[in-house]
């Protein structure tokens, strides 16, 4: 028997605006901050590295609440958890704004990052409920288009803001979004009839292992290579925290009666599937978003601003090929279209990997932009079929361990590209200073080429010496950097195609049944 679809009062594309609205800027926040660090540091008298905890705050505290969301859409009402969410991000964010220490700073970026937590599966599970099955494609493709096309705008708006005005409108900006997303929750959302509010004890314990854990997780990951790794024993003893806390966490969760988290819904294995695919994406996407701008300005010369609109391409390819796939969805079967994009993104990786630093802006642009459309080959039908099959009832909860798997993966991918290319760099560095010696006729060559060119400009023959070396030795480490970037690429070209088997895992999706009907 097909699925009742209950009629809509309202336009389900004036749902999916009023709830992305509130997504887009949360999403957006971040990485719209990262290049206005050191501006931040200077203008609050702080190093560079206690600025990074403007970022790690954020993250941490919205990795911790992405879980809970289900939750607490249950305890307090879908509805009233958006508004409180997208109202205390607004909040926030002005105060943000005015923070006149980094300490306060910090304090209300937690709290902006907690209030956004939620943003993402609420206005996910919100989309898959407004529209019928036969037209989730489209609404999988809007979602996408935001949470992909954020991050990669971020960087080059915070850029342009942080040097037309000031780091402090990076905040301010929210505050019109907010209420514009305030207004429409109210006038157009509503709470499905199965969301029964305030039923259930609260699990304490499974919350203060939850935050134990994962937060432990995200602050191991944010400061993993600049603290050495296991070198440290500040990282060793958040790796103890992290493994004690989401141990404890997942026996709670399975033998309380009320569990914060319902991790039953694993037992689904085409869910189980996507959710290690998302994570997988995650990695890749967003370790690739930040290899690409310090690749670019730290060897192709580029500025903070010119590598944010070089990256640009990304987000065009996938302003344009979002839509396509909508409309696709409807037409080809979905787990097509996902193999198609590992493959269009494994390729798009597998080109950057082939570059030299002679690379010229189309060389990146060609990639790229293949990079940005397969974001919707994989986006949007991995979302559709990996919650097919939940229940309506459950769809809060797989939504919340959906995104954050997918920033957890973010999180990871980011500290193994830094951490990779960092190791790989010294490698290749000693690797190439090994085949450069006296007795070496390529090198004494090159030497003596550079030696007379400097003493030709009029310099004396022992500081032509000295210069020829130093800028030989120069040749070395931009050689061994751009090497240790492209085996970053390389491997996470890799990832990509070695994903393609677990398609195999996923049913099909149906257009009747597996997964919410519309509840507006």
């Amino acid at each position: 028997m097909p699925e009742a679809v209950e009629q809509v009062a309202v336009n389900p594309w004036i749902i999916a605006i009023s709830v992305m609205l509130g997504t887009f800027m949360e999403v957006l926040d971040t990485t719209v901050v990262n290049v206005s660090l050191p501006h931040i540091a200077g203008s609050l008298s702080a190093s560079p590295d206690e600025a990074t905890w403007v970022l790690t705050s954020y993250l941490v505290s919205n990795a911790i609440v992405l879980p809970l969301t289900g939750w607490l859409a249950n305890y307090f009402g879908r509805r009233n958890l958006l508004l409180m969410s997208v109202a205390g991000f607004t909040a926030f964010s002005f105060l943000c704004g005015i923070a006149p220490t980094l300490s306060s700073l910090i304090v209300f970026r937690v709290l902006q990052g907690a209030t956004g937590g939620g943003l993402q599966p609420l206005s996910q599970a919100i989309l898959m409920e407004a529209f019928p099955p036969e037209q989730r494609g489209k609404a999988m493709a809007f979602w996408a288009l935001g949470i992909v096309v954020a991050p990669m705008l971020g960087p080059v708006l915070g850029g342009w803001i942080t040097d037309s005005y000031s780091w402090r409108w990076l905040f301010y900006i929210n505050i019109p979004v907010g209420i514009a997303a305030v207004s429409m929750v109210l006038l157009f959302i509503h709470d499905p009839p199965y969301i029964r509010r305030g039923k259930g004890g609260i699990d304490y314990w499974g919350i203060g292992f939850l935050a134990l854990g994962i937060g432990s997780l995200q602050i191991m990951l944010d400061k993993g290579q600049e603290e050495d790794w296991f070198g440290s024993h500040f990282i060793v003893w958040l790796f103890i925290f992290c493994v004690a806390g989401l141990l404890f966490f997942v026996i709670r969760e399975l033998v309380t009666r009320n569990p914060v988290v319902h991790l039953s819904v694993f037992k689904n294995g085409t869910y189980s599937t996507g959710v290690f695919l998302m994570t997988v994406l995650g990695f890749v996407l967003y370790g690739s978003t930040v290899l690409i701008p310090l690749w670019l300005q730290t060897l192709m010369g580029y500025s903070a601003l010119e590598a944010g609109i070089a990256m640009l391409p990304r987000g065009l390819g996938s302003f344009i090929f979002m839509p396509i796939v909508g409309i696709l969805m409807g037409k080809v079967e979905p787990r097509k279209l996902l193999g198609a994009g590992l493959l269009a993104a494994g390729y798009s990786l597998y080109a950057l990997s082939r570059l030299n630093l002679n690379a010229g802006y189309w060389d990146i642009f060609w990639p790229q932009l293949i990079q940005g459309m397969s974001m919707g080959l994989l986006f949007v039908p991995l979302t559709t079929i990996t919650n097919d099959p939940i229940p309506k009832e459950e769809m809060g909860n797989a939504t919340s361990l959906f995104n954050l798997m997918r920033n957890i993966g973010a999180s990871i991918g980011i500290a193994s590209v830094v951490t990779i290319t960092a190791r790989h760099n010294q490698q290749h560095a000693n690797d190439l200073a090994a085949n450069i010696n006296n007795f070496s006729q390529a090198t004494q060559a090159t030497l003596q080429s550079m030696i007379h060119a400097l003493m030709a400009g009029g310099m004396d023959a022992e500081t032509a010496t000295k210069q020829a070396y130093a800028a030989l030795f120069g040749i070395v480490q931009r050689q061994a950097a751009m090497m240790s970037y492209l085996d970053a690429f390389f491997l996470l070209a890799v990832m990509f195609v070695a994903s393609l088997p677990l398609i195999f895992l996923m049913k099909k999706p149906t257009k009747q049944g597996g997964g919410p009907g519309m509840a507006h």
